[in-house]
């Protein structure tokens, strides 16, 4: 009983027994967050001692730095553990929708993804999420009320330091534990949940802001013989595009339709008897379109971006933050609108109902070599028109009929949409079918915006068959990401119609459609592996364009070459064999867990080695900058100040001087805008 009590009062009227409380109760809740909150995936007992005990060296370490102060100590103590607070609490919020954690970068560019953010944040957050911080309230109550006194006398210095050098000694243990159990942690992982769960929420913060500098130094010092080793894998790994397929879209104008947060099943999906995606079904079986039932997104951090990097670039998104966003506006690029336009005359253009500035855009599409882009302050705005992160889809295409009719043909035009974005909410008089119930608020209205964004499409086809403008066009169709993210198990499963969702079935249902439309077109449903990195070889190949001597990463998903290899941004792949899921691999037609002999261990291996290599030389291209040293004999090096997005200066070019080629002038020099029929309720007089 005295011992007790002799212990109570040492943890109560103490500076180092303060600091043992707070430092226990950061550790509790960190520990409790990492089971409740995020989904890392601890596997055995060595990965579950290290769940465990990795928030303790990084909070003794930093809480550890209070200890230095005298009477300040107590406040010093408390503020850093509200800044540690903080920084789980924002991580909580962001891995909910994102699935991964906060990085540098994606802080530093925030600026650039900040649009309907407020609303975001407010559509996730949960009550039990504030649980958090009640530990700081409860030790601020008992701070006033004097349960905790405050210890005034300064600590001997060998204490503080002791307490430090105890810190960093654990950390490294923890370090030498964790790269026990997974070789190469710090060094090839490819996945930030790997991070925290072997080192801890603090250390990955660490860990990512020594990336972020080590990648400005990298560019600063990168040089033109860096490019060797790209140049030597992209020539031993060339494939060879289909020839039958070459040029069969010469000359066409290319119109690609970006289907926001688009899964793959939703193509045939039906709810209550009806059918979610009407319009897109019967364009994925068409006769004249080229459709993929095994093409996923690749995405990283940068989700939407990353999939428009790979689909103008071929090259993947970085492992933290969005490469649009961090080297949009600096880097060089051989991008789709450059290369179509110098060799084959194209005019380039996008059109987006968003603020311009989003993934900065406004600026990654200069260096691109767009000629126009179209965001926001070129579209009327009105109160019901606008929605999450941008004009409702029926009102974007509505009001692009203007813009698309003046283009100069041949064009390739990019038109983004918005309305199938997470959360998903859509006003009752958009609402054609009811909600699914999964009990999953976040998930149950994606059917309600997938269905709205078909109707948009079902219009703008019918405007497009009514002017003849389907007929001298190749239409792509892609999603550029999951809708629902690998947090949703539950109703993933229900609304799949399965017993339970692993892991495995989340990497599967990262599928998402592709689909090349074009009349005349040799069509059929092709079950090529396959994934955003291959769009642009695919599309050039199509359009009789070469490119062998770019640096693009992806293969022609059409020839019968196509190494079927589709790698995730964090490391793992899918192949029509196999599948890697973190350590794991599976069988991919049945899902089973493999337990790889050692031959077969051998050939996993080198798939894995083959994917994380791809993802590492296009990182360095990107970090390093690596376009500025080379390019084709036939490409000239876009100048990004020779683009101006500016609103008057891009309708005069349009307007004034009209192209004879226009849609426009074809018509008769008349509009084509009493051809487009929209049912969307806000623009009914």
């Amino acid at each position: 009983m005295e011992r007790t009590k002799s212990f109570f009062k040492w943890l109560t009227q103490t500076k180092l027994g303060f600091f043992t409380i707070v430092l226990v109760l950061f550790w509790l809740k960190t520990y409790f967050i990492y089971l409740t909150k995020f989904n890392l995936g601890a596997v055995g007992p060595m990965q579950q001692f290290l769940l465990l005990i990795n928030p303790i060296p990084s909070g003794m370490l930093l809480l550890g730095i209070g200890l230095f102060k005298g009477r300040k100590s107590y406040w010093i103590i408390l503020a850093i553990d509200f800044l540690l607070t903080l920084w789980l609490f924002a991580n909580i919020l962001y891995y909910r929708e994102f699935s991964n954690f906060l990085s540098f970068s994606i802080i530093k560019t925030s600026g650039s993804t900040s649009d309907n953010l407020g609303k975001s944040i407010a559509g996730i957050t949960l009550a039990s999420d504030f649980l958090v911080f009640i530990d700081i309230a409860a030790i601020i109550v008992l701070l006033i009320t004097k349960v905790i006194k405050i210890d005034v006398r300064p600590l001997k210095l060998k204490v503080n330091l002791l307490v430090e050098l105890l810190a960093l000694s654990l950390m490294g243990l923890n370090l030498l534990m964790a790269q026990k159990d997974r070789s190469g942690l710090l060094t090839r992982t490819f996945d930030n949940n790997y991070i925290v769960k072997y080192l801890g929420i603090n250390e990955y913060a660490i860990y990512d802001g020594y990336k972020t500098a080590q990648t400005n130094a990298q560019m600063a010092k990168a040089n033109v013989s860096d490019l060797r080793s790209v140049r030597e894998y992209l020539k031993s790994n060339y494939v060879k595009p289909n020839p039958a397929y070459n040029g069969v879209a010469k000359g066409k104008n290319v119109l690609v339709i970006h289907l926001e947060s688009f899964q793959q099943f939703l193509i045939g999906y039906k709810w209550k008897g009806k059918e979610v995606t009407p319009n897109l079904n019967k364009i994925y079986h068409q006769k004249d379109t080229i459709s993929f039932d095994n093409f996923f997104n690749q995405v990283g951090q940068g989700k939407t971006s990353d999939a428009e990097m790979m689909l103008e670039n071929s090259l993947f998104g970085l492992q933290t933050g969005s490469a649009m966003s961090t080297y949009g506006t600096s880097n060089t690029f051989e991008s789709a609108p450059a290369i179509l336009h110098q060799q084959a005359g194209y005019t380039t253009a996008v059109m987006h109902g968003g603020a311009g500035s989003f993934w900065n855009r406004d600026n990654a599409y200069k260096s691109f070599g767009y000629q126009y882009f179209m965001p926001l302050s070129f579209y009327k705005n009105k109160p019901g028109y606008y929605i999450g992160y941008g004009l409702k889809d029926k009102i974007l295409f509505d009001q692009s009929i203007k813009y698309i009719e003046r283009l100069p043909q041949p064009f390739y035009l990019k038109m983004i949409t918005v309305t199938n974005h997470y959360p998903y909410n859509l006003d009752k008089k958009n609402q054609s079918i009811d909600k699914t119930n999964t009990g999953d608020e976040t998930v149950d209205g994606y059917v309600q915006t997938a269905h709205y964004l078909d109707q948009a499409i079902g219009e703008l086809m019918r405007w497009m068959k009514k002017t003849g403008l389907d007929k001298k066009t190749l239409l792509v169709f892609y999603g550029d990401h999951y809708g629902i993210s690998g947090n949703h198990h539950k109703a993933s499963a229900e609304l799949l119609k399965k017993d339970s969702f692993s892991d495995f079935d989340n990497l599967q249902f990262q599928r998402v459609p592709l689909m090349f439309y074009m009349k005349g077109l040799k069509g059929g449903i092709n079950h090529t592996y396959g994934g955003e990195i291959d769009v642009l070889q695919t599309l050039l190949n199509l359009l009789g364009i070469k490119d062998k001597d770019t640096i693009q990463f992806g293969y022609d998903l059409l020839s019968k070459d196509a190494p079927q290899i589709v790698a995730q941004r964090n490391g793992d792949f899918i192949t029509p064999e196999y599948s890697k899921v973190g350590s794991d691999y599976y069988y991919t037609k049945t899902g089973e867990r493999i337990k790889p002999d050692k031959k077969l261990k051998a050939k996993l291996t080198a798939v894995s080695n083959k994917v994380t290599t791809q993802l590492s030389l296009s990182d360095r291209v990107i970090d390093g900058n690596l376009l500025r040293f080379y390019r084709p004999k036939w490409f000239t090096k876009v100048k990004p100040k020779d683009y101006d997005y500016n609103k008057v200066a891009s309708l005069k070019k349009l307007f004034d001087d009209p192209s004879k080629t226009s849609l426009w002038y074809q018509n008769h020099k008349k509009s084509t805008q009493k051809d487009f029929k929209t049912d969307a309720p806000e623009l009914k007089k």
